[in-house]
């Protein structure tokens, strides 16, 4: 989250020479604090719908969660306290940048608050469709909403440059938590979340992940071609290689652990991406 709030933080600094740093931090605690709240309310309703006792339970499956509910590190109660209360933080950074920027800004909050809740919440829980809405969900709140969003917090403008600047890192993004549901894919289907690796099951969903790897990295190239980035940002494109290296060494049908460096080199793939880009958005603002 943090690296999408970066960059559109960046982009205003770079192509309208607007940088606030107060707006900056309170933009970095809501969106850090709204990450937060959406990894620990997907916590809290996988744990209500038995999909983390499951992943427990499932030999062969890795089990993904916290493990503050599933192994009683924290009541129930504890446990919400501290995901409401997040929430809460992000709200009140919303507020305040509001009040500074314009009421457009609690309207990307109030999107990704209920994309975060209704990911696996009764009645929509749309992560449990296995129709591609929960990978829509995470393009939009972790590349479109948090990177527009930090630039039109700087801006009080809307630009398509941002729109573009979002779709790399949200793409990767999306990847990422595309490869993790491998880890325990036969378990999410016993406890009847159908994810697109139950759906698709593992060749296809295989072929899947690597086109979201290959349109990110196109989404890169579309982004320097349009001035969004710099031309020395294609010097990110080699951090697709070690994570297309993997990809190599999988077959059809996979142990679940046969998936943790695949998950390990997405999430070094995005980083490092991420990370050229925010340098080379730096040197574009100063040079």
């Amino acid at each position: 989250m943090l690296i999408p709030v970066a960059l559109g933080a960046l982009g205003a600094f770079v192509w309208n020479g607007l940088f606030d740093p107060f707006l900056f931090l309170v933009t970095i605690i809501g969106a850090g604090a709204a990450h937060l709240f959406s990894n620990m309310i997907n916590d809290l309703w996988d744990y209500y719908n038995g999909t983390d006792s499951a992943a427990q339970n499932t030999e062969g499956a890795i089990a993904t969660n916290s493990g503050y509910l599933t192994k009683g590190t924290w009541s129930v109660r504890t446990f919400a306290a501290v995901t409401w209360g997040l929430f809460a933080l992000a709200a009140v950074c919303g507020l305040i940048l509001s009040f500074f920027s314009g009421w457009l800004v609690f309207v990307f909050g109030i999107a990704g608050a209920l994309i975060a809740y209704f990911y696996v919440a009764p009645p929509v829980q749309f992560g449990y469709k296995g129709k591609g809405y929960s990978e829509v969900a995470i393009l939009l709140s972790f590349g479109v909403l948090p990177v527009m969003g930090a630039y039109f917090v700087q801006t009080s403008l809307l630009d398509y440059r941002a729109l573009l600047l979002s779709l790399p890192i949200g793409l990767l993004t999306t990847l990422i938590l595309f490869n993790h549901h491998f880890l325990h894919w036969q378990a999410d289907r016993q406890a009847g979340k159908r994810t697109l690796v139950v759906v698709w099951g593992e060749r296809r969903a295989l072929l899947f992940s690597r086109v979201l790897l290959a349109l990110a990295y196109f989404a890169l190239v579309i982004s320097v071609i349009t001035d969004a980035l710099p031309i020395y940002a294609l010097l990110a494109l080699p951090t697709a290689i070690p994570l297309y290296l993997v990809y190599g060494r999988l077959s059809t049908h996979n142990a679940s652990t046969a998936y943790i460096p695949l998950m390990g080199a997405s999430l070094q793939a995005t980083i490092r991406c991420g990370g050229i880009m925010i340098v080379c958005l730096i040197v574009q603002g100063l040079v």
